[in-house]
């Protein structure tokens, strides 16, 4: 039990009639990247905004640390340390990226929101908000307002905001989406630097990042989990294959 962060048993979607998560049984180990992976319509972004309490399941249990937080609000299980990012961690454009870090930090403090109170009263998260800044790359450009930042480093702030508020589980949900392959080698490498001494569960497309840092694969096809284990197995099993396109794992290995 103690190797496992995130437990789900049976858990179950239904809109209407239309099951969009159908029975998952999902087991993510501590200190791993695990991947969600699955063609479009598989029901992996159901499965996310269920596991971060977005959406209430029709039936089974989610446990988080050997506790059952089902029934918890997405803000009781972030208090508990799930954090997902790109949701909770939007940034503003118009602050600097040490002001936005800074703001994500007010939360450990517990004076977010606080915008009344004077820079001065903020400045003792200033340290750590550029040892943030310097974990993802973008110390140098504390001072720069984040609408000039091109769009993989706006990703890049915004896993420092999410690591801000000290996630014991991040969920990454498609961290690569919509970029150029620089910037995908980019956030790939930042991902695996962050998740030491973290644990990370990631929705994502592209295989090559997949292949690249994930330690397990769970593959999701009409809502049901279809395959798991490392990328090397799952890349040659046959009905993974059929899955995303009914071909070659050629394919597979290069398909976004």
């Amino acid at each position: 039990m103690s190797d496992t962060i995130l437990a789900t048993q049976d858990l179950t979607k239904e809109f209407k009639g239309f099951t969009a998560v159908d029975k998952v049984n999902l087991q993510v180990q501590r200190g791993h990247i695990h991947a969600l992976i699955g063609p479009n319509g598989a029901g992996k972004t159901t499965c996310f905004n269920l596991l971060t309490k977005f959406l209430v399941p029709t039936r089974g249990t989610i446990t988080f640390n050997g506790v059952d937080i089902t029934h918890e609000k997405s803000a009781q299980i972030a208090r508990k340390g799930v954090i997902r990012s790109f949701q909770i961690s939007a940034v503003f454009p118009h602050l600097t990226l040490l002001e936005n870090v800074r703001i994500a930090l007010q939360r450990q403090l517990g004076t977010q929101y606080h915008f009344w109170k004077s820079d001065k009263s903020l400045s003792q998260l200033n340290d750590r908000a550029l040892q943030l800044l310097g974990e993802v790359g973008l110390r140098d450009l504390a001072d720069e307002v984040t609408v000039n930042l091109p769009y993989g480093r706006k990703r890049a702030l915004e896993i420092a905001t999410t690591l801000a508020m000290e996630p014991e589980l991040m969920l990454l949900d498609e961290p690569t989406q919509g970029m150029g392959h620089e910037d995908v080698d980019r956030v790939t490498e930042l991902i695996k630097e962050v998740s030491k001494g973290r644990t990370i569960l990631m929705v994502e497309h592209n295989m090559k990042v997949i292949s690249t840092i994930a330690d397990r694969i769970s593959v999701l096809q009409r809502g049901a989990i279809l395959a798991e284990g490392n990328y090397e197995e799952v890349s040659q099993d046959p009905r993974v294959m059929e899955a995303y396109m009914g071909t070659t794992d050629g394919q597979l290995q290069g398909a976004h």
